[in-house]
């Protein structure tokens, strides 16, 4: 598992002729440090990156928002169907994502949105099954006291959840942030069935244009890919890297299911 790593990060720092030395070398000789500016000045990756914020962002913040507002509608409001609703939640975990390509894509056909943003936000943005759920089975850890408490200080549902649960479910939040943000980050299959134009294609998708070559017997500058494989890949370690306490506290709750 740590070769394929160890050898992305010599590529990167190494010249075009690293990559395809026989027999192959550990280490470079020389050590091509401009390899990280030479792929925003040579290449599109910049482009790429700043297409991969764009769809990152208010996937996050959208995910993390919706996910928490329906679990704590699940794990507080004592509404007719809450139980059905709950249970049909937990069954979108059991259908694989590759079963709903087709209708998916054309709904958004339909919409008019495909080669746009907008296949790969707004799924984000109106949550998960996964997130649902582990935003319910926090939720549900927090004692109804303070919900009682603050009834009686005059807040209504939503004031309850922004003044009380939004603080207390910190850690189940961050979770949902991490893991949005390591799927969408990184996000290969939905790009490529979505966007066509490559002026919009994210950093893992742009990286495999990279890849392909006009002429035969040209081969792609590896060097680069693999410095832009390394800016797709460093993000996403230490993201979790700092927020692994908090995502060993938000999936504690997960410890008990209560349907």
């Amino acid at each position: 598992m740590i070769l394929p790593l160890l050898w992305m990060v010599t590529t990167s720092l190494a010249d075009s002729k690293y990559a395809t030395t026989f027999p192959p070398r550990f280490l470079p000789e020389t050590f091509e440090i401009d390899n990280y500016i030479r792929i925003f000045t040579d290449t599109d990756l910049g482009t790429y990156f700043v297409n991969s914020l764009v769809i990152t962002v208010p996937s996050i913040v959208g995910q993390v928002l919706s996910s928490s507002m329906a679990g704590y509608a699940l794990a507080r409001l004592r509404a007719p169907g809450r139980r059905f609703w709950f249970i049909a939640t937990l069954a979108t975990l059991m259908i694989p994502y590759e079963a709903t390509i087709i209708p998916t894509f054309v709904m958004f056909q339909y919409l008019d949105w495909i080669n746009t943003f907008w296949p790969l936000i707004v799924p984000q943005i109106v949550g998960s099954g996964y997130s649902i759920f582990l935003m319910r089975q926090f939720i549900m850890q927090i004692p109804t006291e303070y919900d009682e408490a603050a009834r009686l200080d005059g807040l209504g549902f939503f004031g309850i959840w922004w003044r009380i649960v939004v603080p207390l479910s910190a850690p189940a939040m961050a979770t949902v942030a991490i893991f949005t943000f390591t799927f969408t980050w990184g996000n290969f299959l939905g790009p490529l069935i979505y966007i066509s134009d490559p002026d919009r294609y994210p950093l893992a998708l742009g990286l495999y244009a990279m890849t392909q070559t006009s002429n035969v017997g040209q081969t792609p500058e590896w060097n680069l890919i693999m410095a832009g494989g390394m800016l797709l890949t460093v993000p996403m370690v230490l993201v979790y890297y700092f927020g692994q306490r908090l995502v060993y506290e938000g999936q504690n709750s997960l410890g008990r299911i209560r349907v």
